[in-house]
């Protein structure tokens, strides 16, 4: 593609990587087939190559951000299925990353938009604040049906989010787990040390995550350690294009596992949220111009690993076979387009004793996609019942999927059980049974 940035422009770092981006691009439209929100609506500026357009405008003629552009990139999911559809290399995830900056900075949202945003970064990223909403959230589901009923928009408007929210929100909530700085000892001899991402939502929805990777890892003679001074990674306010804070969030992450590492060392950052190991393994990208963090950046998007890439290369031991049971395994976007990790959760689940089922359409979107559920109810609802469609075609006994939000949107859409694949792999390996109750 052929790009006209003025010599001025392409001395913004940003804009050197945009220009070289949008010049891997070639028209070529295969993103177009893989795209979920141009398989629902035929759209193509709702297509990777119709939105590279208009980013390609508003970057070159340094424009504020029109309405039209506004709604088509809010409607990307950054599922990146167009990335791993690409023949050409092109970056999307960086592109769009970077559309979303200059929308935030640069465009007038409604005044209830701007707030519901505000609320999303202020609250999503912090696991206090998170539990109250829930908290909150529960109080107010039984009211949700008073709400009036929205007329069709292109845009959703606030009663439609709020309904899609409290729809979200879980009947209970579970004991927190383990607080932060806590070290599990290796059982046995010793055979590396890791740091276990946290998480955010996933710390206040399903703590039972962690523990089962913490089940398994100390089983296997890993001793494992929970950050005392780590953050939220940033990916959800990243996501809606809060660079600053993302950023902040990036470089505490960086002081706090480098002092580990420099400590009693890390072997390895181990994630049980592929949403958070996406943005984690970028962060060497991200931090790429900051001459006080881009080397140690570096070596924790290094360090990073999904729990699978980990387990996979410790001998798992299975000790409780379960071949009866049917699981359907949902591949998460950002596990399989965000880190290219497609066939390993399959490969370690059929090896420790399960019947590990394809789900058609596999490459398409749940509809989660961090807070997009929430921001885009409409489309994402129809993805999850497409999804969920999907599975059900399978005939599975359980769903497993390695990303709390893939987890919550798929669980809200089906009476089968959704757990995470941490929790089967511990179970056959010795660990306790997954609670089954697809209401927890």
């Amino acid at each position: 593609m052929k790009t006209e940035f003025s010599l001025a422009q392409l001395a913004d770092p940003d804009i050197a990587e945009a220009d070289k981006i949008l010049r891997a691009c070639v028209h070529c439209g295969f993103c177009t087939a893989t795209c979920p929100t141009y398989v629902l609506l035929g759209d193509e500026l709702d297509s990777p190559r119709g939105r590279i357009y208009l980013i390609k405008e508003m970057l070159e003629k340094d424009q504020a951000p029109t309405a039209e552009v506004v709604k088509h990139v809010d409607r990307c999911l950054s599922c990146l299925a167009c990335m791993t559809t690409c023949p050409s290399g092109v970056n999307y995830m960086h592109l769009v990353d970077q559309a979303r900056v200059r929308i935030e900075q640069r465009y007038q949202r409604p005044l209830t938009e701007r707030l519901l945003r505000q609320v999303l970064a202020f609250v999503l990223p912090d696991p206090q604040r998170f539990r109250i909403s829930m908290r909150l959230a529960q109080l107010a589901r039984p009211f949700a049906v008073f709400l009036p009923t929205p007329r069709p928009s292109a845009t959703p408007g606030l009663i439609q989010r709020l309904k899609a929210m409290l729809a979200l929100a879980p009947g209970r909530l579970p004991a927190p787990g383990a607080r932060p700085g806590s070290v599990f000892a290796a059982l046995g001899k010793k055979r590396g040390r890791v740091a276990l991402l946290q998480g955010c939502a996933q710390q206040v929805l399903a703590p039972r995550i962690n523990q089962a990777a913490i089940s398994l890892l100390t089983r296997h003679g890993i001793e494992v350690v929970l950050v005392r001074d780590e953050q939220c990674c940033g990916a959800l306010t990243h996501h809606l294009g809060h660079d600053d804070d993302a950023l902040g969030r990036a470089r505490a992450n960086v002081t706090a596992w480098q002092k580990e590492a420099a400590g009693e060392g890390l072997d390895a950052i181990l994630v049980t949220a592929s949403g958070c190991g996406t943005v984690i393994k970028d962060y060497g990208y991200l931090l790429r111009e900051d001459g006080a963090f881009a080397a140690d950046a570096a070596k924790v998007s290094a360090l990073a690993k999904d729990i699978t890439e980990y387990v996979a290369g410790l001998g798992l031991q299975t000790t409780a076979r379960q071949d009866d049971i049917v699981v359907a395994y949902h591949s998460a976007c950002s596990l399989q387009h965000g880190q290219k990790i497609t066939g390993l959760p399959k490969e370690l689940l059929s090896k420790n004793g399960f019947v590990v089922k394809d789900v058609p359409e596999s490459h398409l979107c749940c509809g989660s996609a961090g807070t997009y559920n929430i921001l885009q109810p409409e489309l994402a609802g129809r993805l999850r019942d497409r999804k969920v469609a999907n599975i059900a075609s399978v005939k599975p006994d359980m769903i497993a999927a390695g990303n709390i939000g893939c987890m919550v949107q798929i669980a809200s859409g089906t009476s089968v059980p959704v757990v995470h694949t941490i929790e089967l792999l511990d179970w056959a390996t010795g660990g306790a049974r997954p609670a089954l109750d697809a209401s927890r």
